[in-house]
């Protein structure tokens, strides 16, 4: 065979390539496989104590339990697939479903899959409820917290601060939290920096130096990338004032002004806002409302599901694709919060009272479901959630959204392997390792969720536990050519 090219030729030749490739793989690394929480709880930094999350719980528990006491009437109220055809909860079908659903809810699988999907949901949403009904919390200093005098906000972050070192010794907080600062605007840098300073450094001070675990701060109404810069230059210098481990500090970026997707001279900024970051940032929130003002939209058509909405969440999914960077949706206004209330020592509700309650709160739930899989659809797979009544249709929605198409998906990611070592046994190309990964980023982001255990998806994938976890399509291959 004859050639024209030495083999040194060739490596010269491709030595800038080589480093570019590189550079590429270093920019895009992808998904880690770590756990990313569904949603983010934002609440006003005044209000947050050590056990906000089992505070929050609570609430949320109430709320379920008033508004759908079983399964039947939460399946209708949110729109789970197949839920018009189950029986109301005062029927005798449905003592008799329900007692089916608990002696044997795989038998009643085969021949009334709505029902046990419905049954699940509310089982499992009931389990996290009173194990962990919080994943992240923010602690919110810009919007949910307002602009106070300076002697308060210098009070309330050290507040903040104490309580998180506080939930850190008892083992109170979520597995994610953070706090939310004031923009890096003119009016509002200074009383930004000071409130992360006072936060941090007393946190530091408390806790010798640790962090919690998942600890970020998110900097809202980003517009240019030197403010995203700054807050990688405050993290250097507070890191070495407070002995904190170099690197420690992790910020979210707020994508909620047009500028931020599109800059001054007409480039695409969410790049050089994550560059500017210096690999700090771990994750991108979308401001549905701070967004759509942005566009001039009237508030009366500021919601998640405005044409606008979708265009720039495509464009952090077209920017951030590959990256590594966690996306997340915003948050639907609508609170799930019954008109009336009795007072004690008032009277007692009227019957038109307490169905209108259900009524007002069953619509907030179904338009909060409505907008979580349109979220999810769209593989934003965290949201905003800003009262705790939101909290039971926040984890319906997504364990709904895994378990509506678990069957299929198990079926294909079985035929999918099965194919594919086939094709590399017999010396195939086979070129769609894409596919297969995306079946199995399917399966790992189910478990991450809660939507289905370990053990469900090893019994539905037909995987082992090692290629489970080693969340790489690929290398599930490369190990089964070697048997």
């Amino acid at each position: 065979m004859n050639t024209s090219l030495q083999l040194e030729q060739i490596r010269t030749l491709s030595a800038s390539l080589e480093r570019a490739n590189q550079d590429f793989a270093s920019s895009y690394p992808g998904e880690s496989g770590r756990r990313q929480p569904v949603h983010t709880v934002y609440g006003g930094a005044h209000l947050f104590k050590a056990d906000s999350k089992d505070r929050l719980g609570a609430l949320a528990q109430r709320s379920l339990d008033q508004f759908a006491p079983d399964f039947l009437t939460f399946a209708k109220a949110i729109g789970l697939a197949g839920a018009d055809s189950l029986p109301e909860s005062s029927s005798v079908g449905a003592s008799d479903l329900s007692a089916a659903l608990q002696k044997n809810s795989d038998a009643v699988k085969e021949v009334e899959p709505a029902a046990w999907l419905a049954h699940t949901i509310y089982t499992r949403v009931n389990e996290k409820l009173r194990r962990e009904p919080v994943e992240d919390f923010r602690i919110d200093y810009e919007d949910g917290y307002g602009n106070r005098p300076d002697t308060e906000e210098d009070g309330h972050s050290e507040q903040g601060a104490l309580e998180v070192a506080a939930g850190m010794e008892r083992n109170s907080l979520p597995p994610f939290i953070g706090i939310r600062i004031k923009p890096f605007t003119e009016e509002l840098r200074e009383r930004s920096i000071r409130t992360l300073d006072i936060f941090v450094s007393s946190l530091a001070e408390k806790t010798g130096g640790r962090l919690p675990q998942n600890f970020v701060v998110t900097l809202p109404k980003i517009t240019i990338p030197e403010q995203v810069a700054l807050l990688s230059d405050l993290f250097d210098q507070l890191e070495k004032r407070t002995g904190l481990a170099p690197g420690s500090l992790r910020m979210e970026m707020m994508i909620e002004t047009t500028q931020s997707i599109i800059n001054s001279e007409g480039a695409i900024n969410l790049p050089l806002l994550l560059r500017a970051a210096r690999g700090r940032c771990v994750a991108a929130h979308f401001g549905t409302y701070d967004y759509t003002a942005s566009c001039s939209i009237t508030a009366a058509h500021q919601h998640m599901l405005h044409p606008a909405c979708d265009f720039a969440k495509h464009m952090m999914q077209v920017s951030f694709a590959g990256t590594g960077i966690w996306l997340s949706d915003g948050a639907t206004n609508i609170m799930p919060v019954a008109p009336h209330r009795e007072v004690e020592g008032g009277p007692r509700l009227t019957p038109e009272q307490v169905a209108e309650n259900q009524l007002v709160v069953h619509r907030a739930w179904k338009l909060h479901y409505d907008h979580i899989q349109h979220s999810l659809t769209n593989a934003f797979y965290q949201g905003w959630d800003l009262h705790p009544a939101q909290l039971p249709t926040r984890y319906a929605a997504v364990y709904s959204f895994f378990l509506e198409s678990l069957d299929a998906a198990s079926e294909r990611l079985r035929n999918f392997v099965e194919k594919a070592a086939k094709a590399t046994l017999v010396g195939d190309v086979f070129d769609d390792a894409a596919t297969g990964q995306g079946l199995l980023n399917y399966f790992l982001r189910a478990m991450n969720s809660g939507a289905i255990s370990e053990d469900e998806a090893l019994k539905l994938s037909g995987l082992t536990r090692d290629e489970l976890r080693t969340g790489s399509f690929v290398r599930i291959l490369k190990n089964r050519q070697k048997l």
